[in-house]
């Protein structure tokens, strides 16, 4: 039997599109230095394989998990990647829910469960997230592809 969850949501660690265009770039210069010392130095198979390397490694990050986020039983548990904790946030000690970006830069590091400036942070890529407030005035971070769908979950949850 399957599991039915109110809301799932998994996120990869090489599905940021930042992060893609830059293995890109990094291969797109080892292929371009491999064609132009081709005829001068016996370094040039160096960067054809170096090249290709990028780019089986950046298809190998498509498909690695970084984190699953699930919500169900008034809870959200973040599950993360092999020997990551199990973070288990109970919606009955949270007071306040919003949505919001997750910074105003352009390039984010993904993290999982860190702790910063009174706020704990789980990002993968995108630039939404839902910041949930528990009653000690801790805040939650949590990047998320669908920002309208989890925070209307996370509402209906705690009514219920």
């Amino acid at each position: 039997m399957g599991n039915k969850y109110a809301f799932l949501e998994k996120q990869y660690i090489g599905r940021d599109y930042i992060r893609i265009c830059i293995r890109l770039v990094m291969a797109a210069f080892c292929f371009a230095a491999y064609v132009y010392e081709r005829d001068r130095d016996n370094t040039q198979d160096l960067f054809l394989i170096v090249g290709f390397g990028i780019i089986g490694i950046s298809i190998i990050l498509l498909f690695l998990i970084q984190y699953k986020t699930v919500i169900n039983n008034k809870s959200i548990v973040i599950d993360g990647l092999w020997t990551a904790k199990k973070v288990k946030i109970d919606l009955n000690s949270i007071v306040k829910v919003r949505k919001d970006t997750y910074s105003n830069y352009l390039f984010n590091n993904p993290v999982y469960n860190l702790h910063r400036k009174g706020s704990i942070r789980f990002y993968s890529s995108g630039k939404d997230a839902i910041v949930l407030t528990d009653r000690d005035g801790l805040e939650y971070y949590i990047g998320t592809q669908r920002p309208n769908e989890m925070y209307l979950v996370i509402q209906e949850e705690m009514r219920a």
